[in-house]
Parts: structure tokens; sequence; C-alpha cells
């Protein structure tokens, strides 16, 4: 699964497998927001989920507004792996 190997990215890098890290956590943030918002595209009125949905990107703003405060380099690479911005347009 695509979980699996992203986390043996992170372990690689850091040689340890650290599932609390700001990395894997804006990780699995991003695919709980993919699968949503498919989900949202066929039922566009289950207003629960649209609120989780806001949640959840609101959790992973925050941690990607410490991680850029943290370290740039981490938070560009990042960035480039989920392909959630384009730096050209920030």
């Amino acid at each position: 699964m695509v979980k699996n190997s992203f986390i043996s990215v992170i372990s690689q890098k850091e040689n340890e497998e650290n599932k609390g890290s700001v990395e894997f956590q804006v990780f699995s943030f991003t695919n709980k927001i993919r699968r949503l918002a498919s989900h949202l595209e066929l039922h566009r009125k289950d207003y629960s989920s649209q609120r989780g949905l806001r949640k959840i990107l609101g959790k992973r703003q925050r941690l990607l507004a410490y991680l850029s405060k943290k370290n740039k380099v981490r938070y560009k690479e990042l960035m480039g792996q989920l392909d959630i911005r384009n730096p050209k347009t920030r």
C-alpha cells in the first residue's frame, strides 16, 4: 500500500520508523482528504463529511505551517512528494 511505501521512505531518511513525525501525519491527512473529496463528489449534501473535511484541512494546514517555520527544506520536499501545492504560485 502507499502508506507502507511512504513509511519506508521516511524510515530510510531517519533510520527508524517514526509514525508520529510531522511528515507522516501530513501524509495521512492528505490521504484522508483525497478520500473525503472523492466521496463528496458523489454525495454533495453529506454535511457531516464536509465538516470532517474542513477539520482535517485545518489540522494539515497547522502542521504544514509548523513544518515551514521549523525546516524549510523538509517542507519543500514534502510538498513536492505529496503534490499538494505548486510552489510557483505561492
